[in-house]
């Protein structure tokens, strides 16, 4: 059984360093990469913000209903509420980089829409721009981090290897959860900012 146990993760092991690697890694590239200033007609996609913020709020109600149901002994429902917490997460990541690739970024306090933040601007928000700096840089590194750990977790958990997929799932869930309430409360802090 521990034979086929490692067989299985081995297989994926290989999988799960490559994603770990080239997810943030082409994330950050497109990330940089305005398809509207390379000369390409495209149309901003301001859209698609509240419905990726509402996307990370149901993966965490997701996420929560989930643990909710392991721990009631519904291990079906929480395999597909797992499964359907990484699409959710996969789409999110999708919508963040079309948005970014054909919008301009948004300045956290820039009232006047200019692109700059200037000394009246970061008067009016005081100690608020800090504590909106930390949640933002802590969601961002811990994004990327917890790449890892869901698909170490999930491959555990298809081996089969249940009390260490339970013992790395007591790690992967706050953070995966962190991840996506801060990615929610980034979006409420940021929205008045947004060039309409």
């Amino acid at each position: 059984m521990k034979n086929s146990i490692n067989t299985v993760e081995k297989k994926y092991n290989v999988w799960i360093v490559i994603l770990s690697i080239a997810i943030p890694v082409v994330v950050a590239l497109l990330f940089g990469v305005n398809l509207r200033k390379l000369g390409f007609d495209v149309q901003p996609l301001s859209f698609l913000p509240p419905i990726y913020a509402t996307i990370n709020g149901l993966t965490a109600i997701v996420l929560f209903t989930a643990v909710w149901a392991i721990k009631n002994g519904k291990q079906k429902l929480h395999e597909n509420l797992m499964k359907f917490a990484i699409s959710l997460s996969v789409a999110f990541l999708t919508m963040y980089v079309a948005y970014h690739m054909t919008s301009d970024s948004t300045i956290f306090g820039d009232s006047d829409h200019n692109g700059m933040l200037d000394d009246m601007e970061k008067a009016s928000l005081g100690l608020i721009r800090y504590g909106y700096y930390f949640i933002l840089i802590t969601h961002i590194a811990l994004s990327v981090i917890i790449i890892p750990f869901v698909l170490l977790t999930y491959v555990r958990a298809l081996s089969k290897s249940f009390i260490r997929h339970k013992k790395l799932a007591r790690i992967t869930y706050p953070m995966w959860l962190y991840v996506a309430v801060t990615g929610v409360i980034v979006y409420i802090m940021i929205r008045p900012y947004y060039a309409h």
